[in-house]
């Protein structure tokens, strides 16, 4: 897998981010509903701008990083790496913790599953073929 191949697959992860920041910025009702939370005023609003809107929009960024400067493409993938598998993480202990879970959250779950795996393929594909040269 080259690193063009990763690139593109850090920017549709990128563009995906950059959709949930604007789609949680400009639409925090219906997104905090679709994901079973209730929004309180003032503080809770807040919140959920900041952490949803602003979180998503920072690694929207760094996941397009690379095509801009191709020399963090490495980087950029490991955040990836790393943040989804986070994410894998603790929605996979939710599931064993918590009743009632609706089927959007099945399906986020699917899509971090999909781009931690995916991201994961990629590290580990250029890791070897970065050992592999240097042998």
């Amino acid at each position: 897998m080259t690193k063009s191949m990763t690139r593109i697959f850090l920017t549709l992860v990128g563009i995906l981010y950059l959709i949930l920041a604007l789609w949680c910025t400009l639409a925090p009702e219906s997104t905090s509903r679709t994901v079973g939370f209730a929004l309180q005023g003032g503080s809770g609003q807040s919140e959920f701008l900041v952490v949803y809107g602003g979180l998503e929009l920072a690694l929207g960024l760094i996941f397009l990083w690379p095509l801009w400067q191709k020399d963090v493409t490495q980087y950029a993938l490991m955040v990836c790496v790393i943040v989804h598998g986070c994410l894998v993480l603790f929605r996979s202990v939710g599931f064993f913790l918590f009743e009632g879970i609706g089927s959007t959250t099945y399906s986020l779950a699917l899509g971090e599953w999909l781009i931690f795996l995916i991201s994961l393929g990629f590290y580990l594909v250029r890791r070897n073929s970065t050992v592999a040269a240097a042998e």
